[in-house]
């Protein structure tokens, strides 16, 4: 095998290792997104006793936590969706068993990823912009 050869499938492999990323990260972003906004509050609320300091401290943590984790994974949701490249080809399926096709299905299950954590991301955060105080 000539070296264009193994650089061509070795450029495939790192863009199928990349997908494979995209896949994991979004969901992995909201449950650490999950588990760092309420795990902060029961602390904030149990040993501080919710003062309105620490409550507003612990919002605005929370807030910028919340806008880190939707960037990310907006973020990831544009690069899954260049992957699946549905709106240069405009074939909504996949189902030949290709690689083309194996690459733009794994951009469409990352998109939809993205878009499934986005929601959970904005629904953890919803209790923080409603709720002023533990008590």
């Amino acid at each position: 095998m000539s070296d264009i050869g193994r650089n061509q499938e070795s450029a495939e492999f790192r863009e199928e290792a990349d997908s494979l990323w995209r896949l994991t990260l979004g969901p992995l972003v909201w449950a650490l997104h999950f588990v760092i906004s309420y795990g902060a509050t029961a602390l904030v609320c149990a040993r501080i006793a919710g003062s309105a300091e620490a409550v507003a401290l612990l919002r605005l943590g929370i807030g910028a936590l919340t806008l880190l984790a939707v960037a990310l994974i907006l973020w990831l949701g544009w690069r899954s969706w260049r992957q699946w490249d549905v709106i240069r080809d405009r074939d909504w399926e996949n189902d030949q068993g290709h690689s083309e096709d194996r690459h733009q299905f794994m951009g469409h299950a990352g998109f939809l990823l993205a878009v499934i954590s986005l929601i959970g991301v904005v629904y953890v955060a919803l209790p923080v912009l409603l709720i002023g105080s533990c008590a």
